[in-house]
């Protein structure tokens, strides 16, 4: 086979697009299976042929008899007795979506921080630069829909593009006409991405293929390959995979690009949050519903009755006597078995699903009883979660360091005079994971290593607090009441 470049010269469309998905090093995610996990209206427990409603025995004649269609029941039993459908409890659980929230929450809760040391104005130019387009497209967002999607679906990319504005700007620190862009590829959104790499594990190419409905709304295919010189964009009819058929490049394709790298971010990981704990997930919402079940039969009080009961007490009536014929009892049915085993059972799942998957049970029944606690019995608590995150940064150093050097790129190539500053800054990603942090604990450890001595000038904490939109304004109004208050007691007498 040739490069995958001399291939998307010859014209052979369908050879290119197949070389392109053969490219992939590991199966498609199966989105539909993950979907169905993340979404608790679609799991195991709500579908009726899997968990379905119990049929019960009923007299025919009885006003609870109703019609079963497609129940194969004994022809005898027919004749005499009708059936009636009793609806089962289903209780599924989102702990699919707690999973994902929660590691996104303790991967990106924080702003990611962009380390750099720029020398000379044109770097620290190009490095303000970077930090309005991140400001632009709402960076803090971005990374956690990123998170989210690799979290719930294994891979994401994002692919950034600039767009032409009517009338030149300086929001980059340089005139230009140019807007940097960014958009989401996700198995999420029904994306299949197909990342094409050489022998030595470089990204060399990468494609998409979705689906969406023409003019005419019938459904077509599209299939899309950048490279680090050319973005190409095949369709053809059908859905995709296999079916489509009679590829076509699209008219003003492919269209050049001239930033000299591949324009698109991919990140993977092996398996969904909750691969690990999908069938004690399973298990809990069965017994959670069995368990319900139980409670609806048992919770109310029942009387079961020898004999002929002549007359019954009404509701809310005081000292009332129940009439019976001789030798007829009334006793109540009472559940006295407490059901221990499934308490520990429904425990010890809880347990071991946050274990597994590294997720903090801070619920507040769970925490309730802990009152204040010290910084580092927080970061204990928190601990498990953020090894999960040093283990995340595998993915995310890689990631976010990709995407600012994109962008550097982007930025070098729309302002020439900028091009070598950008290529020698060097940014590194830096990911703080989230914590709940003691203020007043952190405030006293650093005074004590400075001598007890203020560690923050008054603006700074006035900035750090946030209820001023002005801390210089505010600052000057503190000052004012000081000296107003100095002026009071001036020239009063001291003893």
């Amino acid at each position: 086979m040739p490069p995958i470049d001399e291939l998307l010269k010859t014209g052979d469309h369908a050879a290119a697009i197949n070389e392109l998905r053969n490219g992939r090093l590991t199966t498609l995610p199966n989105s539909e299976q993950y979907n169905a996990q993340y979404n608790p209206k679609l799991h195991d427990i709500n579908d009726p042929r899997k968990r379905p409603d119990k049929i019960v025995v009923t007299d025919k004649n009885s006003e609870e008899y109703g019609e079963v269609k497609n129940i194969n029941v004994n022809a005898e039993m027919t004749t005499e007795t009708g059936f009636r459908i009793e609806p089962v409890a289903r209780i599924a659980l989102a702990l699919q979506k707690l999973i994902v929230k929660r590691a996104v929450a303790f991967t990106f809760g924080n702003p990611v921080a962009y380390d750099a040391t720029p020398e000379g104005d044109d770097e620290k130019a190009i490095l303000a630069a970077l930090k309005r387009v991140f400001h632009d497209v709402k960076e803090k967002t971005l990374n956690r829909r990123v998170a989210r999607s690799l979290f719930s679906s294994t891979e994401v990319a994002e692919y950034w593009y600039p767009v032409e504005t009517d009338e030149e700007h300086t929001l980059y620190g340089f005139p230009t006409k140019k807007k940097f862009r960014v958009a989401l590829f996700s198995p999420m959104f029904g994306d299949k991405l197909y990342p094409y790499f050489d022998d030595t594990r470089d990204l060399i190419a990468f494609s998409r293929e979705f689906v969406k409905k023409a003019d005419d709304l019938t459904t077509r295919t599209y299939f899309e390959t950048y490279t680090k010189d050319a973005h190409y964009l095949w369709t053809a009819e059908g859905p995709t995979g296999t079916e489509a058929k009679n590829w076509e490049l699209v008219e003003d394709y492919p269209k050049e690009l001239k930033i000299g790298k591949i324009p698109v971010v991919y990140g993977c990981q092996p398996a969904v949050e909750w691969e690990d704990v999908q069938s004690l997930i399973d298990r809990l919402e069965k017994l959670l519903s069995n368990f319900a079940d139980t409670n609806d039969y048992h919770a109310s009080p029942k009387i079961f009755v020898e004999g002929k009961i002549l007359g019954f007490a009404r509701k809310g009536e005081a000292g009332a006597i129940i009439e019976g014929e001789e030798g007829a009892k009334a006793t109540y049915l009472s559940w006295n078995q407490a059901p221990e085993s499934v308490k520990l059972e429904i425990d010890t799942l809880l347990r071991l699903i946050y274990a597994i998957t590294q997720t903090p049970d801070i619920s507040f029944e769970s925490v309730k009883g802990i009152g204040a606690i010290s910084g580092v019995a927080l970061q204990l608590l928190f601990m498990d979660a953020h090894l999960k995150v040093q283990d995340k940064m595998e993915v995310f150093d890689d990631y976010l360091t990709r995407r600012a050097n994109i962008l550097l790129a982007y930025l070098g190539a729309a302002n020439v005079k900028s091009k070598e500053a950008a290529r020698r800054l060097i940014v590194s990603p830096r990911i703080t994971p989230y914590i709940i942090e003691d203020e007043q604990a952190k405030i006293n450890m650093l005074q004590a290593a400075n001598g007890q001595k203020p560690v923050a000038s008054q603006k700074a904490t006035v900035r750090r607090l946030g209820w001023a939109e002005d801390p210089d304004a505010e600052i000057a109004e503190i000052q004012a009441d000081a000296d107003r208050e100095a002026a009071r007691y001036e020239g009063e007498p001291t003893y």
